[in-house]
């Protein structure tokens, strides 16, 4: 069966229309479909001023192309080890949580040196550090900024610690 031009060409604008409103109504950035860390939460997963329920997506950088962690992927393990820091440690890897991370692949705004440290986030039923981690910058302390990352450091999304 062979369509007419007008027809082909209508739903060849259909079909452009389609994918269209898929890409965008999905929140699909780069190609990376399925990938909820780049989500901003939604006011049904944002726990509300009662709830001490940990770190939360909150996303305090918006020029930095870094999104907002969805609160469905920032794991239980992540509490400790924020309290950890702004405890200023002592650290579950002495010598490589609190070093400086360098940014090498420029996934997170350009900052001075010594700006990043990273920190292990555990990963249960693993024997190694695993892939988790948070990205700390500013002050050792009380950090401005604060990024996860589940995939060794491919990826970052930002959050907030527990109020």
């Amino acid at each position: 069966m062979r369509l007419s031009r007008p027809v082909a060409i209508g739903l060849l604008g259909l079909l452009a229309a389609l994918v269209l409103w898929l890409v965008l109504g999905t929140g699909v950035t780069d190609g990376e479909a399925g990938d909820d860390r780049a989500a901003a939460p939604s006011s049904s997963t944002m726990p509300d001023a009662s709830d001490e329920a940990g770190p939360t997506g909150v996303d305090t950088r918006s020029w930095d192309d870094v999104s907002a962690c969805a609160d469905t992927v920032l794991p239980p393990e992540l509490e400790p080890v924020v309290d950890d820091i702004e405890d200023g440690g002592p650290y579950d890897y002495p010598g490589k949580d609190g070093s400086t991370f360098r940014n090498d692949e420029g996934y997170l705004p350009q900052e001075s040196g010594g700006y990043y440290r990273e920190f292990t986030v555990e990963t249960p039923g693993l024997s190694h550090r695993g892939a988790k981690r948070v990205v700390a910058g500013g002050d050792e302390i009380d950090p401005e900024v604060w990024y996860y990352t589940d995939d060794h450091y491919e990826s970052f999304c930002e959050f907030a610690p527990a109020g």
